[in-house]
């Protein structure tokens, strides 16, 4: 499994990127090639202090390779391009191969 993560600061209209997020953004995130599951929050809280994030997504891929070829086919471009659209306060995108726990 691997995971795509992005972190949105603050935007300067947070109306604006929550319609706009829900409403166009993620019907063109659902048609991203391999995507395995995707989730979303607008509460975003630090356990201390204020947090950075106003909101987060996180997207499953079967593998880095599927995650990549994702992200550089046509759908995937049209999402990178829509960021610009409602995240005024930049993105930060990490992804990483999950390791289970035990125990």
């Amino acid at each position: 499994m691997h995971k795509l993560v992005v972190l949105y600061p603050r935007p300067a209209d947070p109306g604006h990127f929550r319609d706009y997020y829900v409403t166009n953004h993620l019907p063109l995130v659902t048609r991203m090639p391999g995507l395995l599951a995707w989730r979303y929050s607008f509460d975003v809280a630090a356990t201390q202090g204020e947090t950075p994030y106003f909101a987060i997504f996180e997207a499953e891929f079967a593998d880095a390779a599927a995650m990549a070829a994702a992200r550089e086919s046509p759908e995937g471009q049209r999402v990178s391009a829509d960021v610009a659209n409602y995240a005024t306060g930049g993105a930060i995108v990490l992804h990483y191969p999950v390791q289970d726990g035990t125990g």
